[in-house]
Order: structure tokens, then C-alpha cells, then sequence
């Protein structure tokens, strides 16, 4: 299903309000857009350590966005994995940690570990939007950018040891 004009304009002005914000933050990198040819998923990734970056993805057709912190070194995700758990939290108590520091309450949200094709290992958070067009609205956009953040904050102490 190809998106209309409008849905391209609603995206991807909701993009560039995410980019300005997120890089407006300390500690973030350069930024590297990263959609897939077929436009299934949107992703904007952000430098934040050394082959270490927090994304956001959008997925048009699923309505869903998707947070995650991700490396393309497979020890650095181990040593994430270890951190987590150290912590003796579930890897949605420990994200929710994150989330929290950003002022986002959301109670063990889900979190899927896996390693994509291109070879990244992912830690990330889906998150269902009702349409499009929510993109526009300042709750999306403040939700999303938390998640976004708080995957950082999350992985903090962890980031330190990637610089």
C-alpha cells in the first residue's frame, strides 16, 4: 500500500521535529536516516557512543513506532545484556527505568532482544499509533521522543564504557 502525499507530508515533518529535538540533546551524535526501499519502516538513527545508537522507527502501514538502542558490536551487546542482568531486572523493568528518567510512566513496557540482518543487535519497544496523522499531536511526539531518550538514559552507565 503506498502512502498519499499527505501521509509522506505528516511523516516527515514529524521526523524532522524528532531530529531537531533529539539532537538538541547532549551526548547525541550525528544522526543517519535508515528506511527500508519498500517505505515498510522509517528509522532515524542517533549516534550516542561508539557503533551505539538510540532509533526511532516508524512503520506506516503497522500505525507503529518503534524505540531502541542498537550496535552493530556483538561484545558491546553483550556487555548490555550483563548489565541488565546485574541488575536483576527484567529487560522492561530495566528500559522502564529509562523511560522514567524522562518523565515517561509506562509500567515494564515490552522489549524484544534480537539481531537484525544487517547484523545490529536491537533492543527496542514497539508502540501503536492510531493513525498517521497522530503524528502531528504533541502527545505522540512527546511520547516517542521519551522513548527515545529513555532507551539512552536506560543504558547510560553501560554508553560510558562505549565513548
Amino acid at each position: 500500500m503506498a502512502l498519499s502525499e499527505q501521509d509522506q507530508a505528516v511523516i516527515e515533518t514529524y521526523r524532522e521535529w524528532l531530529e531537531e529535538s533529539i539532537l538538541a540533546e547532549d551526548g547525541i551524535g550525528a544522526l543517519e536516516r535508515r528506511d527500508h526501499p519498500d517505505g515498510s519502516t522509517l528509522a532515524t538513527r542517533f549516534e550516542v557512543g561508539a557503533h551505539v545508537w538510540v532509533e526511532l522507527a516508524i512503520r506506516p502501514i503497522a500505525l507503529q513506532l518503534q524505540a531502541s538502542i542498537l550496535t552493530d558490536d556483538r561484545w558491546f551487546s553483550e556487555e548490555m545484556e550483563t548489565a541488565i542482568e546485574d541488575s536483576g531486572d527484567t529487560m522492561g523493568e530495566f528500559v522502564e527505568m529509562g523511560f522514567d528518567e524522562q518523565g515517561l510512566d509506562w509500567e515494564d513496557p515490552p522489549v524484544s532482544h534480537y539481531r537484525d540482518a544487517a547484523k545490529c543487535f536491537y533492543f527496542s519497544t514497539p508502540w501503536d499509533i492510531q493513525s498517521l496523522d497522530a503524528l502531528a499531536g504533541e502527545s505522540v511526539r512527546t511520547r516517542s521522543r521519551q522513548m527515545v531518550l529513555g532507551y539512552r538514559s536506560a543504558f547510560t552507565s553501560i554508553l560510558a564504557q562505549a565513548e
